[in-house]
């Protein structure tokens, strides 16, 4: 209750959690959609009215039987490390013997970039593994198609920043869900070579 979340609310999640379709009762009760914009602000369902880590681990603290304090999961500092360690610092860079000289910097806003990494993860959509992966592959076949063409198409990737904003990473782990992979991301190593 000292976060505000009422009774209302764990049970609406525990009818998602369920599989129910709430959508009706949303248009019919003003309460239940009030409800359901409290929740959303709070970070317990999503736009779709999945249910985020938040609002699981709001389940799991309701069902035990053990009382204590519900604890705001966090995000390993760890995996968001990984991330940042993996992002280009700047689009110069040397694949496969074959130099490119780029002219800007790409990793930007450490402190932004890991709240807005946190913010993704605990809503629950993806995981930090798949923001790794899908970095790699992006980069990779950035690197791919510079040494191919003989351009440098590094240089057209976003800051880290914006990336993260306009979740550039999406189709590359839609691919990565498919199944299709590029043969040269298993051969580059995890972190960028920077020259």
């Amino acid at each position: 209750m000292k976060r505000g979340y009422s009774l209302d609310m764990v049970y609406l999640l525990m009818l998602i959690d369920e599989g129910a379709d709430l959508s009706g009762l949303y248009q019919e009760s003003e309460r239940a959609a009030n409800i359901r914009s409290a929740m959303l602000r709070k970070a317990l369902i999503t736009e779709n009215d999945k249910i985020t880590l938040l609002g699981k681990d709001l389940l799991a603290f309701m069902s035990s039987t053990k009382r204590g304090r519900l604890e705001k999961k966090k995000v390993l500092s760890t995996e968001f490390d990984e991330w940042w360690k993996m992002f280009p610092g700047t689009d110069t860079f040397e694949y496969k013997g074959k130099k490119f000289i780029g002219s800007r910097a790409l990793r930007q806003n450490k402190d932004a970039c890991r709240v807005k990494f946190e913010k993704i993860i605990i809503k629950g959509d993806y995981t930090a593994e798949e923001l790794i992966e899908a970095l790699k592959y992006d980069v990779v076949q950035k690197k791919e198609a510079s040494f191919k063409t003989g351009n440098n198409k590094l240089s057209y990737m976003q800051n880290s920043l914006t990336y993260l904003y306009q979740r550039s990473f999406e189709p590359f782990i839609e691919l990565i869900k498919k199944g299709i992979r590029d043969d040269a991301i298993d051969d580059e190593p995890i972190r960028s070579v920077e020259i």
